[in-house]
């Protein structure tokens, strides 16, 4: 695609990144076979090829964001399904995040939505706010029914609507295991220790199968996802940096291998941190290294060795997270190792489409989100399963409205190698149990 950014701007290294990723693009519209929103609304500004059109206008002439462009920006899930099919190598990714960060500083949404994007930018990150805010949420649950009928308060009501009806119990972490062990960081993770703490207990007894100690870097905290997604730079940055210090920290005591992420929406984050930081010269060579050591739970135990497993003869679907697959390019290794836990394992159809959570987007796009999760339910449901397995909190929360049980990838393996039931199990009958 030609562009025409004058000189001056192309000294900005944003500006002159997205200018490279935007004459990439040769207008071939593969990735609009393979976009939820367009797939959905048929709108080719509901595409990445036109995503990249308005962009390109916005940054080229620096103009004031209009009330078009953020909305078809705004619709875009960021679950770069474009990326994967895109024969050119645009990277839809860093041009899409260049974009919210443009608009969060020259558009002025809003009152109510300047407030609620700043409420989910103190929480989420936060697990004890967050755990706060789920349970003077409870009492509020059904009013989601009444908000939903008012425009300006459908994401409020949609927010309510993912409050669970109770919140889950503190889990205690196993033993810490032999110190002599091979050694590894596990991310701590925010939202998921809040929603699903079981899932860092499988994890560390599963590690510790594999013949690996893991531990907490002191003082990390969210990666900055969740604000980087929502265009606040400044602040995913200060989280970037504040991570590499402290990973960093745990590298250089020795031993570590890898830092194993559970959360794939993280895990993307935190392997671009070397992109994110490459301006920045007391950083860009930490952060690359703490993007290669980066792994998902899944990736790193594909190459491990775990014993055999009991699957119970037990349907698996396996839901690819976005983030996983796409975004990570890590696609055979969660399948592959429920197949070796003894699961029998499906793939849904249809099953390059997001499931419609995306981060925050299930909040902001109600109504996409819905139609979407609705889809990949029906998908999922063609394969009558006893389970939903995926990789990434957000996607387990989104699929859990529907009737079959959802549990994260690494609870089916630690139950299938002697660890306990996962939860969202407990009312199965299993023959012999």
């Amino acid at each position: 695609m030609r562009t025409d950014f004058p000189p001056a701007l192309l000294q900005d290294p944003a500006n002159r990144s997205s200018e490279a990723i935007i004459r990439k693009c040769v207008h071939c519209g593969f990735c609009t076979a393979t976009c939820p929103t367009y797939v959905l609304l048929g709108d080719e500004l509901d595409s990445p090829r036109g995503r990249i059109y308005l962009i390109k206008d916005m940054l080229e002439n620096q103009r004031q964001p209009t009330a078009e462009t953020v909305k078809h920006v705004d619709r875009c899930l960021s679950c770069l399904s474009c990326m994967t099919t895109c024969p050119s190598g645009v990277n839809y990714m860093h041009l899409i995040d260049h974009a919210r960060s443009y608009i969060h500083q020259h558009y002025a949404r809003p009152w109510h939505e300047r407030l609620l994007r700043a409420v989910l930018a103190w929480v989420l990150p936060q697990p004890r706010r967050f755990r706060l805010a789920l349970s003077l949420g409870r009492p509020a649950r059904p009013l989601a029914r009444l908000f939903a009928r008012v425009p300006g308060l459908k994401p409020l009501a949609a927010m309510l609507s993912l409050v669970p009806s109770s919140l889950p119990r503190l889990v205690p972490l196993p033993a810490a295991g032999d110190r002599g062990k091979k050694r590894v960081i596990l991310l701590q993770g925010c939202v998921e220790q809040v929603l699903k703490p079981e899932v860092r207990a499988a994890t560390i007894r599963l590690l510790e199968q594999a013949g690996y100690a893991a531990s907490f870097a002191a003082g990390e905290q969210c990666c900055g996802a969740l604000v980087h997604h929502i265009g606040r730079e400044a602040d995913s940055l200060a989280a970037a940096r504040r991570n590499v210090d402290c990973w960093t920290a745990e590298i250089e005591a020795g031993g570590v291998e890898a830092i194993i992420i559970t959360a794939s929406g993280c895990g993307t984050t935190v392997k671009d941190y070397g992109h994110m930081l490459r301006d920045d010269p007391d950083y860009a060579k930490k952060a690359a290294r703490i993007s290669t050591l980066a792994k998902d739970i899944s990736e790193f135990l594909d190459k491990a060795t775990l014993p055999a497993g009991n699957g119970r003869g037990l349907r698996v679907a396996y839901h690819p997270a976005c983030s996983l697959s796409h975004g990570q390019k890590v696609v055979a290794p969660p399948k592959q190792l429920l197949e070796r836990a003894g699961y029998e394992v499906g793939v849904p159809a249809e099953a390059h489409l997001c499931c419609g959570s995306a981060g925050t987007y299930n909040i902001f796009q109600p109504e996409i989100s819905g139609s979407l999760r609705d889809r990949k339910l029906a998908n999922i449901a063609q394969l009558q399963p006893d389970v939903i397995a995926s990789g990434n909190i957000g996607c387990m929360m989104q699929l859990g409205h529907g009737r079959i049980p959802v549990a994260h990838t690494v609870e089916l393996l630690d139950w299938a190698t002697g660890g306990p039931r996962p939860s969202t199990l407990a009312h199965i009958d299993i023959a012999g149990e």
